[in-house]
């Protein structure tokens, strides 16, 4: 079984910083797709970012792009979403999850597990 669990989230000011952590059970972290994903009240889940397994490609949606940044540390099961400038509207849950087959994919309907959500705040 793979067990993703977030941490990192919390209230920033406008402007601020924050950097979300995931770590992942399981040998095979190395192959998995890491995607992170947002859910703000009363919206959609929406895809924020993702990187491919070796660390060597990401994409980012539009609305975060210049001011996230995702990585991976393939030695300590980790994946990072760097989050700078942050807005009023980055306010969501945000979840990590794991995608076992390759390419990067920005539907949750391609990722296969999931963290529990950490809150991130942003105060204006």
């Amino acid at each position: 079984q793979v067990q993703l669990v977030e941490s990192g989230g919390g209230l920033v000011q406008a402007g601020g910083s924050l950097r979300l952590s995931c770590v992942v059970s399981g040998r095979t972290f190395s192959s998995y797709v890491m995607g992170w994903f947002r859910q703000a009240p009363g919206k959609e889940r929406e895809f924020v970012a993702s990187v491919t397994g070796s660390g060597g490609a990401t994409f980012c949606t539009d609305s975060v792009r210049g001011r996230f940044t995702i990585s991976r540390d393939n030695v300590k099961n980790m994946a990072f979403l760097q989050m700078n400038n942050l807005k009023p509207e980055d306010t969501a849950v945000y979840y990590c999850a794991a995608r076992t087959l390759p390419g990067i994919a920005t539907s949750g309907s391609f990722y296969h597990y999931w963290g529990q959500g950490t809150q991130v705040t942003v105060s204006s």
